[in-house]
């Protein structure tokens, strides 16, 4: 009996056809093929942390981009204060939206250039003297600063002089006293004492050495603009490059031993946090499939890429940061690409990490930011950089 399962297993796993001249053609079937992951560029990274119930991931993201940039400038991996950059700018973001009437969006969403602006002016803290965290909270939940603000300045453009919050700035602050905490003058940080600005002297990031790329067809090539999205609230500069030199520019930087900051669309099913991919699938089927199997994906034009934007299916959803490349066993590759949602033990894949396939980050990628010194010199003289 055990002999003819087999036989029969046999027949089904090798079908032999034939055709009307009866020769003999073999067929083999594949058989699905889990992933596995094999390492091919690993840049030293922070630990995976968690922005609780926020969405401040542009200063998780990019805080800890420059953490690696840090480490790369002084061989130490200092653990930077997220709170401490949205906390000086959600002053940036009020006075924008009294100075533009309330026409804009009021939230807490920004990107990586935000807190690259809070560092040209306000300096760098340490986690260890900015927590953000008050009254012995042990996670992140910003859920009723933005409503409790907004009440001031709606107010205040509603009324002008007669409103009840004359003064509204010192009223945003006193909100963010209460809930983050008081800004630290000076702190203690490995028995020397230091004030923001020192502190970020001694870390030797220097803020201006940073550029943000982007691909989109509605602008010139080679030519900065700003981009208008939502979160896009400072007017921040992208440079425009083709959808090919985005995927170039950001291998020649891992290449190079550079890590990025990664603003991009995760709003699609497939990509996962539990299973630590992103996938385009060729086949609808195949949405749930690729989460746990390699699957055929789609080619991305600029085109489509383009479609997808204006019509919203992509948005600027996510900011995450790029550490490393990866390649599956059919020598596919993935960006590693760090998240801030924690390393939970039921998620299924790679531990807070994000393995994102080429056909994603070409399709749902709004931007990345780098160190100027990772382009290859053709690209620099092309953006005039």
């Amino acid at each position: 009996m055990k002999q003819l399962v087999l036989f029969l297993i046999s027949i089904l796993l090798t079908t032999t056809l034939y055709s009307q001249e009866d020769t003999v053609v073999e067929v083999n079937i594949p058989t699905q093929q889990k992933y596995h992951f094999v390492p091919i560029i690993d840049i030293e990274a922070s630990a995976i942390k968690n922005q609780g119930n926020t969405g401040t991931c542009w200063s998780f993201s990019a805080s800890s981009f420059i953490e690696s940039e840090i480490y790369k400038n002084t061989g130490e991996m200092i653990d930077i204060s997220e709170m401490y950059n949205v906390r000086e700018t959600y002053p940036v973001k009020a006075w924008n939206y009294v100075m533009r009437q309330g026409k804009i969006q009021f939230s807490e969403g920004g990107l990586a250039h935000d807190v690259l602006n809070s560092v040209k002016l306000h300096g760098l803290v340490p986690e260890s003297a900015y927590t953000g965290l008050m009254s012995n909270a042990t996670s992140h939940n910003h859920s009723k600063i933005v409503p409790e603000i907004q009440v001031i300045l709606d107010d205040y453009i509603k009324n002008d002089k007669n409103s009840k919050y004359p003064n509204w700035k010192i009223s945003v602050d006193s909100i963010l006293d209460l809930k983050l905490g008081k800004k630290p003058e000076n702190f203690n940080y490995n028995g020397i004492t230091y004030t923001p600005k020192t502190f970020l002297e001694m870390t030797k990031f220097d803020p201006s050495n940073y550029v943000t790329l982007t691909s989109f067809l509605h602008q010139p090539f080679n030519s900065q603009f700003i981009l208008n999205i939502p979160d896009n609230f400072s007017n921040g500069l992208f440079y425009n490059i083709t959808l090919n030199q985005l995927v170039e520019a950001t291998d020649d930087a891992l290449k190079n031993g550079y890590t990025l900051a990664l603003d991009c669309d995760v709003s699609e099913k497939t990509f996962s946090s539990k299973y630590g991919v992103a996938i385009v699938p060729k086949k609808l089927d195949d949405q749930e499939k690729c989460l746990t199997y390699i699957v055929e994906e789609s080619e991305i034009s600029p085109e489509f890429r383009q479609q997808e934007f204006e019509n919203y299916n992509t948005t600027d959803d996510h900011l995450m940061h790029i550490v490393g490349l990866v390649k599956d066993q059919n020598n596919n590759e993935y960006y590693k690409v760090k998240n801030s949602w924690g390393a939970n033990s039921d998620r299924i894949g790679n531990e807070g990490y994000v393995y994102m396939s080429k056909p994603f980050f070409k399709l749902k990628t709004i931007s990345v930011m780098v160190n100027k010194k990772a382009l290859n010199e053709a690209l620099k003289k092309d953006l005039k950089i």
